[in-house]
């Protein structure tokens, strides 16, 4: 808007707040009740109401606790959803938060053919996108100079044991459903770190190339247009599209040497 570009997080960050407020005046105005309309119901998801599959990530109680960790969850996805986005794309961040919106829904829908289950709230979902910062940034340090991985861990386990101690059976899945789709969202994008032993402990049993002879190419420098801004405009245009994943290591190299050139005009 104007001269401050505007991202998915922070459309995403706008939304939840403003459901926050209209349910608080809900909650004000009318009776609470009119909520149990939005949350997910796996009973009702097969009666037909599939709109409880989306809709209950929306709920906000005005609780006061409830509202402090809101914030907590506000922050979280406009902090870390932010770098999140700007690696892997617009377009795949906004699959990857369809994805932590649906999948756990799905999980409890199917769960719900034996034993009905019910979920509202989107904690699980927020952490996720934690987790999918922790994928592409494990050793980012925050304060006490703890690594992002292990700041996980910790709030994981936390998630984990009071679920186990209060029998939450149903909001223990969707956390772990979450993490799972966040983690191996990022890695089928090939950006997360973490995997990189499978890939390893592969290769180990390919079959090794036949050697051939390959004439060694004339050594040419490739010439760069005078036009630095020109010669990396449709790179950036990428990057915007797709993300710094995205690119190739020649496209790299010349956004460094582009980068070398301006800095060495610069002084």
């Amino acid at each position: 808007m104007g001269r401050y570009p505007v991202d998915v997080t922070t459309i995403l960050v706008g939304v939840h707040v403003a459901c926050a407020i209209l349910t608080a005046f809900i909650f004000a105005i009318a009776h609470g009740g009119v909520l149990n309309y939005a949350m997910f119901d796996s009973a009702q998801v097969w009666h037909g109401q599939i709109w409880r599959l989306v809709t209950y990530a929306l709920i906000h109680p005005p609780s006061g606790y409830a509202l402090l960790w809101f914030a907590i969850e506000m922050y979280m996805l406009f902090f870390f959803g932010r770098e999140v986005e700007r690696f892997i794309g617009r377009r795949g961040y906004i699959w990857l938060y369809a994805l932590l919106l649906i999948v756990p829904a799905l999980i409890l829908t199917l769960w719900g053919l034996t034993t009905r289950t019910g979920l509202a709230g989107s904690s699980a979902l927020h952490f996720a996108v934690f987790a999918a910062f922790v994928t592409l940034y494990p050793n980012v340090q925050f304060f006490l100079r703890i690594p992002a991985k292990w700041i996980f861990v910790i709030l994981a386990a936390i998630g984990t044991l009071s679920a186990l101690a209060a029998h939450d059976w149903q909001d223990l899945v969707a956390l772990w459903a979450s993490i799972a789709v966040a983690f191996f969202f990022i890695e089928a994008r090939g950006a997360g770190p973490e995997l990189a032993w499978i890939n390893s402990f592969k290769a180990r049993f390919r079959p090794k190339p036949k050697l051939h002879i390959v004439q060694k190419p004339n050594a040419r420098r490739t010439a760069e247009p005078d036009d630095v801004y020109e010669s990396i405009d449709p790179i950036l245009d990428k990057i915007s599209r797709s993300g710094m994943g995205s690119l190739s290591e020649n496209e790299k190299k010349i956004l460094d040497r582009a980068r070398a050139r301006l800095l060495k005009k610069s002084d």
